[in-house]
């Protein structure tokens, strides 16, 4: 006898780019809409009965219709107005996960840009036709200090070979994700201050570990973002060695480095208020 577990099924990575007229001046929305439903889907696994299934391709064509009936603002509004069409407008339908990743464009005229070559935004909705949950973020903001950065006092045993430092670079590529206790009143000034939390704690903290400049990080986003209740961080470490110059009769007091990709230290971990209402499934 088996019994029918956790589901959900959806549409991934539906791309739309939304162009906003105003007269001769033109704004971009470029996005990647990951949407997925869950509910009274026993029917459909079991015996192969459709009737309660909201089809895979119809959440795509929602994406495409929404961005024209609607138009695209900040991506967590877009998310939310997704993810409760599907839960409210069908009653067999009890939850929805949107999840979105925003591509940004630097206009260089009118009508003219050129894709950025900076960090991705993120959001991710949850609903169940009574509450909301809404998880904002970004993804590959590269950062590096050149010094006040340090790494000693290390657990040791027989293979350990790194050399204790009191001055290297400290260099990571940010996967930052903050959770909203309530909806703030702007979502674009939200996700700026957070982000510029991030960058701030990270070029001011005097590091003796990633993970103490992790949780600086995660702090200054919850002190300057009233709206938010917890902050998830990963940060691999991009380790920059220095280079032997010695072979070529050459000193190299920290100005020649070897920036290697592989393996890399992945530092993970939240910073949460204290009174930090429970999570349920708004990581999910």
């Amino acid at each position: 006898m088996f019994t029918l577990g956790p589901n959900r099924y959806g549409k991934a990575e539906t791309r739309v780019v939304r162009v906003t007229r105003d007269g001769g001046v033109h704004r971009i929305k470029d996005l990647n809409v990951s949407s997925s439903l869950s509910g009274d889907m026993t029917d459909v696994h079991l015996t192969g009965d459709n009737a309660a299934v909201l089809p895979t391709d119809t959440q795509k064509n929602t994406v495409y219709a929404f961005a024209g009936k609607y138009g695209v603002g900040a991506i967590e509004e877009f998310a939310l107005l997704l993810a409760r069409h599907f839960v409210d407008g069908q009653p067999t339908i009890h939850h929805a996960r949107v999840e979105i990743e925003e591509y940004g464009w630097e206009r260089r005229g009118d009508h003219s840009f050129v894709r950025e070559g900076r960090e991705t935004r993120t959001c991710l909705v949850h609903y169940d036709g009574e509450r909301a949950t809404v998880v904002s973020g970004l993804k590959d903001l590269v950062v590096l200090n050149t010094t006040d950065s340090e790494f000693w006092g290390y657990l040791k045993d027989a293979y350990t070979t790194l050399p204790e430092t009191r001055d290297r670079v400290l260099a990571t590529a940010v996967t930052a994700r903050w959770r909203h206790d309530g909806d703030p009143a702007d979502w674009e000034a939200s996700y700026a201050t957070a982000r510029e939390a991030l960058l701030d704690a990270f070029a001011t903290t005097y590091s003796l570990s990633l993970q103490q400049t992790l949780y600086a990080m995660g702090a200054r986003v919850l002190t300057d973002c009233p709206d938010v209740c917890e902050v998830r961080l990963e940060l691999p470490n991009k380790h920059h060695f220095l280079v032997d110059l010695d072979p070529f009769g050459l000193a190299n007091d920290g100005e020649v480095y070897f920036a290697a990709d592989r393996p890399y230290g992945l530092i993970e971990g939240a910073v949460l208020r204290d009174d930090a209402p429970a999570a349920g499934r708004a990581w999910d």
